[in-house]
């Protein structure tokens, strides 16, 4: 069971050079996020848009994963729209309460070239690119994540 987990994670989760060591974006409430502001949290980037249905798929375990993990930051990234307030309009109606940034090309270029959306980066405690997954994603598949990286963190290095 484990190894078939681990092959799962394996498939959806994949490390990539080319996403943002360090990302700085404004949310539509005005707050700044910067990755090296959230350093000892894990932080989840999650670019989407409203027509988007695998998007949609996943916003209720993005918002879960949001209210029950207080070591890990949720931030929405809403691409391809045309009417901002639509966007928040539509993140209220399904209850979200992390923030969202209404994204650009000039903030999708800090985390390199989107391959799809939705499109989500996963950072460490100490800030590094664990994993980028394009396509939906679910809560357990996170979890699993970060318990595997806790438990490999604890192993004595290899030499």
């Amino acid at each position: 069971m484990l190894r078939k987990i681990s092959l799962i994670l394996v498939a959806m989760l994949w490390f990539s050079a080319a996403a943002a060591e360090s990302f700085t974006v404004v949310d539509a409430k005005g707050k700044t996020h910067r990755l090296q502001d959230y350093k000892g949290k894990w932080v989840l980037v999650n670019f989407w848009a409203t027509w988007c249905p695998p998007c949609l798929e996943e916003m209720p375990d993005l918002q879960k994963l949001h209210e029950t993990h207080k070591d890990l930051v949720v931030i929405g990234i809403a691409m391809d729209y045309k009417d901002p307030q639509y966007v928040l309009s539509f993140a209220d109606d399904l209850l979200v309460t992390f923030p969202i940034v209404l994204g650009d090309q000039k903030s999708a270029s800090q985390f390199g070239r989107l391959a799809g959306l939705p499109t989500t980066y996963l950072y460490s405690p100490q800030g590094n690119l664990a994993a980028k997954n394009v396509g939906a994603l679910t809560r357990q598949a996170v979890e699993r994540y970060i318990e595997q990286w806790h438990a490999t963190a604890k192993r004595p290095s290899q030499k």
